[in-house]
């Protein structure tokens, strides 16, 4: 019976969390409690809890998270820089004309704030207050328009520089030095921030497309729920259009390219080009005239908050899975994993299908420290690419992220759009996108050279 009590502590962490206690103090609570228990009737050894003190060294010392500060800091301020609402005023202008116009402009919006921000939810709640009510005036179906809104705000789970990349990156260098070692691999490969980085450029973009043929399905299905603007609201004289378009878009491209360009030449690593996306950002936000003193400290103040939050969640979950392998948790995972039918496949599988269960209740960073170091070491021992595995993780729960009733992108569009918006109508109207970003994940399950070739590419590997 004893050796059922890691997914008996992983049940007890999941009530938990459904009462809206705290997500770190569950983590760590929940192992305290059971460690404690464990001593008590002489099924736990508590001298694995010896080794917590240099865990969290560990954490504080690793250079690789530096980074989540500097890029929290970067879209916090290109968040308050307004670069979002001007962005969408410009596309809607430019795509206008055409049916389906806003709704391209919102994919392109999301696309860019993805590879500029990086944070999920700003993203969203972005989106929902500056292009919803611009959309539903434009008469576009609510459908339409919420389940647009929802899809592109989640393109920051995986287009770079994602938060949720930087730790995966992280956290799937030690599974996989630990996978090795398993092995008896003593000189092991390694992978970093920037193969993911570089890894999930081609899937995000597919993504995008898969967005783009979707609404161009749209125009000329329904063509009445992607109406274009009227002609007499954007009379406009072409060549003002395209400097304005330009100005516009030029900066945050720019900063794009100085960040993600950085590391595709080897010029920076990731934590050395998000110090350069979080000066641009300061720089971005003193070219648009929104930069003041008051704006620094509000941004600093909410980039201390969000990384706070996410080192605490770390340390839980360092405490966490210290206990849950004192009780032989990862050797019930392996056993579980590979008795399954199927091999690699089947374990593939299920680890996806609990993922993107999880992804109802947990947040990305409770999954990527709490569930990814467990399942992560075996599933690499099965032969299956790091760099694949982390994309295919990302995706899910980004997929995850979008799924009626508890998906996190729901309830952040909920929060702020307006009375008349029915909740359902938000469910309805993400089904699409969840189908579209299931197609996405089947591709790139079937050729996981879509996210492994480039990084091949640029690394010579």
């Amino acid at each position: 019976m004893t050796e059922w009590i890691p997914l008996l502590m992983f049940a007890v962490v999941c009530l938990v969390l459904l009462t809206g206690y705290p997500v770190a103090f569950t983590l760590g609570g929940t192992a305290l409690l059971f460690a404690g228990i464990g001593s008590l009737t002489q099924t736990f050894d508590s001298s694995f809890l010896i080794t917590l003190p240099s865990r969290i060294f560990g954490i504080m010392t690793n250079y690789t998270l530096i980074a989540v500060p500097l890029f929290v800091f970067m879209g916090c301020m290109l968040e308050r820089s307004k670069v979002a609402d001007q962005l969408l005023d410009t596309m809607a202008k430019l795509f206008g004309s055409l049916r389906g116009g806003l709704a391209f402009s919102v994919i392109i919006v999301g696309m860019l704030l993805a590879a500029s921000t990086g944070i999920v939810g700003a993203t969203v709640v972005t989106m929902g207050l500056l292009s919803l009510p611009t959309m539903l005036k434009r008469g576009y179906h609510p459908q339409v328009a919420t389940g647009l809104i929802c899809a592109s705000g989640t393109l920051g789970q995986i287009i770079p520089p994602s938060i949720i990349l930087v730790l995966l990156g992280d956290v799937l260098s030690t599974a996989y030095q630990q996978a090795q070692l398993d092995m008896g691999i003593f000189s092991p490969d390694t992978v970093s921030v920037s193969d993911l980085f570089i890894g999930a450029l081609i899937p995000g973009l597919i993504l995008v497309a898969l967005y783009a043929l979707y609404i161009i399905a749209l125009t000329i299905l329904k063509p009445h729920a992607v109406p274009a603007i009227p002609s007499d609201e954007r009379d406009q004289d072409f060549s003002a259009l395209l400097k304005e378009v330009l100005f516009v878009l030029i900066p945050p491209i720019a900063l794009i390219i100085a960040v993600l360009g950085s590391i595709l030449i080897g010029a920076a690593t990731p934590t050395e080009a998000a110090s350069v996306g979080a000066m641009g950002s300061i720089i971005l936000a003193i070219s648009q005239r929104q930069f003041n003193i008051a704006m620094l400290k509000e941004v600093m103040l909410n980039t201390l908050r969000i990384t706070s939050m996410v080192f605490i969640i770390f340390l839980g979950a360092s405490l966490f899975s210290l206990v849950f392998r004192g009780f032989g948790g990862d050797d019930l995972v392996r056993e579980l994993l590979t008795d399954l039918p199927g091999g690699a496949f089947g374990a593939i599988f299920i680890v996806m299908l609990v993922m993107f269960l999880l992804g109802f209740i947990l947040d990305f960073i409770e999954i990527t420290f709490v569930v990814v170091p467990i399942v992560a070491p075996i599933l690499l021992t099965m032969d299956i690419n790091p760099i694949w595995l982390g994309i295919m993780i990302a995706i899910n729960l980004q997929t995850s992220f979008l799924t009626p009733p508890f998906g996190f992108a729901l309830f952040y569009l909920r929060g702020v759009a307006p009375d008349s918006i029915a909740t359902s109508q938000i469910y309805k109207g993400v089904i699409p996108f969840i189908i579209i970003q299931l197609i996405g994940l089947s591709v790139l399950a079937y050729w996981p050279n879509l996210a492994t070739w480039l990084p091949n590419l640029v690394y010579a590997k």
